[in-house]
């Protein structure tokens, strides 16, 4: 009987206009996660790629140029109703509490700066489906 190959990991996608923090983190991702990282520094680039890309989880900056990681799921979440999304602040976002309340695929928010590791645990905690990648 012929062996039915498993299907192709779902890619995690990053987006950070910060490229120092975006390289490093799909680096270190990259080496200690089984699936794809494809990674953005242009907020509107990735929401043009996304619905081809169909990944797991989107990490999001919060604060970046072109439009604001609330804005980029608010448009990208109707495109992917089985990806969940993981935002990241520089800052507090209490502020924007009720906006971030608005928008149930946002899965976590969390405050800079941040571990590889703790990004991996709340990526794997996040992550939709039984279809979760591995921590190596």
């Amino acid at each position: 009987m012929a062996r039915v190959p498993h299907p192709a990991k779902r890619p995690l996608v990053l987006i950070d206009d910060e490229q120092s923090f975006l390289d490093l983190m799909k680096m270190l991702l990259t080496e200690r996660l089984d699936c794809p990282v494809v990674s953005f520094s242009r907020p509107l680039d990735a929401l043009a790629a996304l619905p081809d890309l169909a990944p797991g989880v989107v990490v999001t900056d919060y604060n970046m140029p072109e439009i604001d990681g609330l804005a980029l799921v608010q448009k990208a979440a109707p495109l992917l109703p089985d990806t969940t999304f993981v935002v990241l602040s520089g800052r507090d976002l209490a502020s924007e509490s009720a906006r971030i309340a608005t928008l149930p695929a946002i899965r976590s928010v969390l405050i800079k700066p941040l571990t590889w590791r703790r990004v991996a645990e709340e990526i794997l905690r996040v992550w939709p489906g039984a279809d979760a990648p591995a921590l190596r």
